[in-house]
């Protein structure tokens, strides 16, 4: 059962990153005349219902809480701990709203993928050349200040089911220099389902979007070492009480 999961799922998967191919080409010109807006909540609704068919063919047992807690307009950062590949699909399928993510440069050259990052407001950098990748964090800060949302994972790397890492401070420049408010978002038992063995498995997986944090509420001097402590934490005691039977959330 568990490779048939895994096969559906991948074809699946394949047509939809195809499908986006013509959609983005569609979306380019529409966005020449002043409708990007509405376009990319058109094609964040499309990725949302592919997430949520995948997690369906998943069967995994969700538990989703806490989404009244996310504005539904202006500018707004999510911060979320990272579990696995998986996350992503999570988010997709509940956060309500478009958003994107900083990428690694690597996968603009990935065929249907790199469109869908793309259309959803996403941003490829390159860690190697700090000047280049300093100019996309500003342009993802610009972003948000003209009310997009953006996601963040300051643990830098996938946790791999072994609890939640340190939150780097410098990953969340997006967050503290565009002063939006901040969703912490909660994730458990996504690491199971796909990255465990490689095979697609049904278990428990929650994701709690957490009451939102405002940066500008700080002291700008150490806005971003306190804003990374807050966060962990707040995220941290989330993953102590709602972890699924028999898995353990320790801070490494």
């Amino acid at each position: 059962m568990a490779l048939i999961k895994t096969i559906v799922s991948f074809v699946i998967t394949g047509f939809a990153a195809l499908g986006f191919i013509p959609g983005g080409i569609l979306f380019f010109i529409v966005s020449l005349f002043g409708l990007r807006k509405p376009m990319a909540f058109l094609i964040y609704k499309m990725i949302q219902a592919w997430a949520r068919v995948i997690i369906v063919l998943t069967g995994c047992s969700m538990t989703v809480t806490g989404r009244e807690n996310i504005p539904k307009k202006g500018g707004l950062c999510f911060v979320s701990n990272h579990v696995g590949i998986f996350d992503i699909i999570l988010a997709l399928a509940y956060a309500g709203r478009p958003f994107g993510f900083v990428a690694k440069k690597e996968l603009i050259f990935v065929p249907g993928i790199n469109i869908w990052i793309y259309l959803l407001g996403g941003l490829f950098i390159d860690r190697g050349h700090p000047r280049k990748a300093l100019k996309t964090i500003n342009l993802g800060i610009k972003r948000i200040k003209a009310g997009a949302a953006m996601l963040i994972f300051p643990e830098g790397t996938r946790s791999r089911g072994r609890g939640i890492g340190p939150f780097h401070p410098g990953s969340l420049k997006l967050a503290s220099q565009s002063e939006a408010p901040i969703v912490p978002m909660a994730i458990t038992g996504s690491y199971d389902v796909f990255e465990k063995n490689y095979r697609v498995h049904s278990g428990p997986v929650s994701i709690s979007f957490l009451p939102p944090v405002n940066p500008a509420e700080l002291p700008p001097a150490d806005r971003k070492i306190l804003l990374a402590d807050k966060l962990h934490d707040n995220i941290a005691k989330v993953l102590e009480t709602h972890a699924p039977s028999g898995v353990s959330n320790p801070a490494i």
